[in-house]
């Protein structure tokens, strides 16, 4: 016959003895006895490895080590840095800096006469020289026309070369000629519509448009804004110039907040400006925050404060203050940035901390949460089981 013994070491656990014949003295009932412990210890042990799998797979949460201790133990490529006063300088800048653009940048500017413009003409004490204009004339009609050949017809003297010269090298010109005809005359040239040269803007601007070049200088900003300035999805980090043939890359952002005045060029006849769309630019904030999202930083700068604030602060008292971690890639180097928030210095710090395209902010759990975790998810296990126990009684 078998029988099973229960034996108690100590304060340890029941421990089960192997099966062993009874002998001739056993008190009568031992067996069924021993069949009903058995039944239940083999239950029991039963539940222990089910609730222990259980719990093995409940950890579903991203763990990082906190304390410096631990993360000695990190893998190599894996660099923790903890921010403090001493460091938090390095970090307050946008590791893409502003660039300056390779476009040539001469602020001189002189316009030259050129085919299609219209010209105005006037010989003082002359005025038979002078077209006739009314309210009723527009320039291009009081005016002399600059034929494509880049010439235009003026009376006694003929033909006169406009194109590619300034008004004043028209008007020493035409008072050398005319002076064969009057004594000592006084002109003005001066261009009355212009049309030959001009530049495009294009793209995510709100009026895209062809403007007309003058004797005043058009600057890329100035362009923009006689456009009707940048559209809302608009990249200013991103506009382009094409002169010539040649692509320039302009960060007009770099002009506005960063000083570069080279990155606001005096545009040329043919320039076509560029501006493109707005990429996507965002950090990802992920474990106990309030409401984990996405966050867009192609608008503004943001930095890690005001992150975690906009989308409802820590998760309260889930959220492990000690473990506020930015994990950001740097080339086969991860670096895992380290903020401590338990104290208003690790809040302040956090106002400086800028956070960066890719970047991954992540709230670990504090170590009593994950135990409350566990034992939430296993109990309804744990009812069930008990349930189906008292059934089998």
């Amino acid at each position: 016959m078998l029988n099973t013994n229960l034996q108690r070491s100590g304060d340890g656990p029941f421990i089960i003895s192997g099966p062993r014949r009874a002998t001739a003295g056993a008190m009568p009932g031992t067996r069924s006895v021993a069949r009903s412990l058995s039944r239940k210890t083999g239950r029991w042990s039963g539940i222990c490895l089910t609730l222990a799998l259980i719990a093995a797979c409940t950890e579903t949460h991203v763990r990082f080590p906190v304390s410096e201790e631990a993360q000695r133990n990190l893998p190599e490529g894996v660099e923790v840095i903890r921010l403090d006063a001493s460091n938090i300088s390095s970090f307050t800048k946008p590791v893409r800096g502003y660039q300056a653009t390779r476009l040539p940048a001469g602020r001189d500017w002189t316009y030259l006469v050129g085919p299609t413009d219209v010209l105005s003409v006037i010989v003082f004490d002359h005025p038979e020289l002078t077209l006739p204009a009314g309210p009723e004339r527009s320039a291009e009609e009081s005016g002399f026309n600059v034929q494509s050949d880049g010439t235009f017809y003026y009376p006694f003297v003929g033909q006169v070369r406009a194109s590619g010269r300034r008004p004043e090298q028209i008007r020493e010109d035409l008072t050398v000629r005319l002076a064969e005809f009057i004594p000592s005359p006084q002109l003005e040239v001066r261009v009355a519509t212009f049309n030959s040269q001009s530049v495009v803007v294009a793209g995510e601007i709100k009026s895209p448009n062809r403007q007309r070049l003058t004797t005043v200088p058009l600057s890329l900003v100035e362009a923009i804004n006689a456009a009707g300035g940048f559209t809302d999805n608009a990249d200013l980090r991103g506009v382009t110039v094409q002169r010539q043939g040649t692509l320039y890359p302009v960060d007009v952002e770099g002009f506005l907040s960063g000083g570069l005045t080279q990155n606001n060029p005096i545009l040329r006849n043919g320039d076509v400006v560029n501006v493109p769309r707005r990429r996507a630019l965002e950090a990802y904030l992920l474990g106990e925050i309030a409401r984990p999202n996405v966050m867009d930083l192609s608008r503004e700068p943001v930095t890690l404060t005001q992150a975690i604030t906009r989308l409802g602060g820590l998760q309260a008292p889930r959220a492990d203050a000690r473990g506020i971690f930015v994990f950001r890639i740097d080339g086969a180097l991860t670096r895992v940035f380290q903020l401590d928030l338990r104290s208003p210095t690790g809040l302040l710090l956090g106002t400086q901390f800028l956070l960066e395209p890719g970047d991954v902010v992540y709230s670990v759990r504090t170590p009593l949460q994950r135990w409350n975790d566990t034992i939430t998810q296993l109990l309804p296990t744990v009812q069930a089981v008990s349930a189906v126990d008292s059934l089998a009684n």
